[in-house]
């Protein structure tokens, strides 16, 4: 089980600040959409630098035209690159495809789609790396939360590996190590912290328990 620091609200300088904290207790960063809209690819390729040894995803959340953009992800260093479940088929191989000749990986997050059993099956088969169950920023706000998906898509899915995101705090992760998912994604959880590096160190130790 690997966890994942999602780095959503800062900018370049302020994500190295915050990784440079946390990078013994994590495995992979994420460069949030926000990050990416920001800065552009340009934050991937900054933070792949500094820290070589840390896995960097890219959250694209790629809808279209997806194997030009996992591309361009790779070219910046990217490892991993999300591309949204209720994509095309047809933008999913094309992502798919793209990530094997460079080597990387494709996570399909799975935020608005509405049978998710269904739809995990579906990209399970078309040979997506990680299928991740994601409660968004918006319905966490009204306290939903996306730990009964994750044992619906652990059910179904043979080949993928599974990831879990939204809203998840220390006080939570239990629950969420209970469902036994390969990746935990955490955000506010870590960075919302006063002592980010201690939360982060517990964390991995309940995640390696």
């Amino acid at each position: 089980m690997e966890l994942q620091l999602a780095l959503d609200l800062v900018n370049i300088a302020e994500a190295k600040e915050v990784i440079k904290e946390v990078e013994d207790h994590i495995d992979i960063v994420e460069i949030g959409t926000p990050v990416v809209i920001n800065e552009g690819l340009r934050a991937v390729k900054e933070v792949k630098e500094a820290f070589p040894n840390l896995k960097v995803l890219a959250d694209l959340k790629i809808m279209d035209a997806a194997g030009y953009e996992v591309q361009q992800a790779s070219k910046a260093g990217a490892d991993i690159v999300t591309i949204l479940g209720v994509a095309e088929d047809m933008s999913i191989k094309g992502a798919v495809e793209e990530a094997k000749k460079q080597n990387k990986k494709i996570l399909v997050d799975m935020i608005g789609v509405k049978d998710i059993k269904g739809r995990a099956q579906e990209l399970d088969e078309l040979g997506v790396d990680y299928i991740c169950v994601h409660t968004g920023y918006d319905l966490q706000a009204v306290g939903q939360n996306s730990f009964e998906d994750l044992v619906t898509i652990k059910s179904v899915v043979k080949n993928a590996k599974t990831a879990v995101a939204g809203g998840i705090k220390l006080e939570t992760l239990p629950e969420v190590v209970k469902a036994q998912p390969d990746l935990v994604i955490v955000g506010g959880g870590i960075t919302g912290q006063d002592d980010k590096k201690a939360t982060a160190a517990k964390m991995k130790e309940l995640i390696s328990n």
